[in-house]
């Protein structure tokens, strides 16, 4: 099996073109159980979309799993007035051969930023702290930390330098997955390499800026980040089925997670890997009925104020064309929202303003594909189908 670049760990790959080959498939199931109006007050017509989109939507969800060798997918879009499609396709453990449900919890990686910059964005809207304070407000020791923002960190442009680029933190965590890193340690691995370039010049995708915007939260509260985010995000949200776990913790039921982010390269099973190492920036776990509610909660600002939700979703040019970022949340050509990467898990939940569509995506691989991460695939797939004129993260155009 190829290497994985440490770069790759919890990165968020919105658009790199590539050209998918047949693999081998992996034997498929279907959960049917779940209909769309469970899971929010948006009623969709009880039959679906009906059968011709439906059956074009099971066969390209399928084509994308086999080619991509997922294990498992789950799916859910809903389009208030003209129905929705719910489904789960393929395993949660290969070897038991357990099949993926629509139940199932699973590790929503780089999805925990909006979560995070959301507990901010209350603070901010409560007076208690600034955008457009320095960090070095905050906490001490961040390299030019009274030039960056807290803006600059939730925009993905301060300059810093990634932690986990850091050839000793890949070694360091790829040699003992389930051991604890505390946010300092974190930041110290960024912090032994130069700033990439000066606060607020470009976009880079950086899970240092996250880790420190976590700590914000804990000194101005007073509490850890996990309570913070619990009690002032969750819970408004009514969202019961997502957490910040404390350790490995996984509810139950859950998929195998399986990933070859490894020293040897090869597949490994990543179920239980101590999701420490991403903290603020992605250790969340969450099931479909609670992201299909996030989605449009983090896309339309139901959790904050009018005027900051405007500041959010001021979004910057990524260098990916059709794609922009802003304050911890992208536009992928109309859909708001964000994707998600662990070692063996994958997600994506947007939102479409203009149709009051959601689209949420999970499976249980981040093996990536012609360099494009699996999820983004799916996602696609779909949306070429069902608004051709919004598809996420549509590919670049021949060179």
């Amino acid at each position: 099996m190829r290497r994985t670049p440490s770069r790759r760990l919890f990165a968020a790959s919105l658009l790199v073109a590539s050209i998918l080959a047949p693999m081998t498939a992996i034997p498929a199931t279907a959960d049917h159980a779940v209909v769309a109006d469970r899971f929010d007050k948006d009623r969709t017509p009880p039959d679906g979309l009906g059968r011709k989109l439906t059956a074009r939507l099971d066969k390209a969800v399928e084509k994308v799993r086999r080619e991509a060798e997922i294990p498992g997918v789950v799916v859910g879009l809903w389009m208030p007035g003209k129905g929705s499609y719910v489904r789960a396709t393929g395993l949660a453990d290969i070897d038991t051969g357990e099949p993926m449900t629509t139940r199932e919890f699973v590790r929503i990686g780089s999805e925990t930023k909006t979560f995070t910059v959301t507990a901010l964005l209350k603070l901010v809207d409560d007076g208690r702290i600034g955008l457009d304070d320095p960090i070095s407000a905050y906490v001490d020791g961040v390299p030019n930390g009274d030039r960056i923002t807290l803006r600059h960190l939730a925009e993905m442009r301060s300059g810093l330098y990634p932690y986990s680029d850091d050839p000793d933190f890949d070694h360091d965590l790829m040699s003992d997955p389930n051991r604890y890193f505390s946010p300092e340690e974190l930041l110290e691995y960024g912090y032994r390499h130069k700033n990439t370039f000066a606060p607020g010049k470009k976009f880079e995708y950086n899970n240092s800026n996250l880790i420190l915007l976590g700590l914000v939260i804990e000194k101005v509260t007073g509490h850890r980040l996990a309570d913070v985010i619990e009690r002032r995000v969750l819970r408004p949200a009514h969202l019961r089925h997502t957490l910040f776990p404390e350790g490995s913790e996984f509810p139950e039921p859950h998929p195998r997670g399986y990933t070859n982010q490894t020293l040897s390269g090869e597949v490994a099973d990543s179920t239980d890997w101590d999701p420490s190492w991403a903290w603020a920036a992605g250790a969340m776990i969450s099931n479909l009925h609670d992201l299909h509610r996030w989605a449009k909660i983090v896309a339309t600002g139901e959790l904050i104020s009018p005027r900051l939700q405007a500041e959010r979703l001021k979004t910057l040019p990524t260098g990916h064309p059709g794609t922009t970022y802003g304050l911890g949340i992208f536009k992928s050509d109309g859909w708001i929202g964000h994707n998600g990467s662990i070692p063996g898990y994958e997600t994506v939940t947007v939102y479409l303003p203009s149709k009051k569509a959601t689209l949420v995506v999970m499976i249980n691989t981040d093996i990536t594909v012609g360099g494009q991460e699996p999820s983004t695939l799916v996602a696609r797939a779909i949306t070429e189908i069902v608004t051709p004129k919004n598809v996420y993260a549509r590919p670049l155009p021949p060179s």
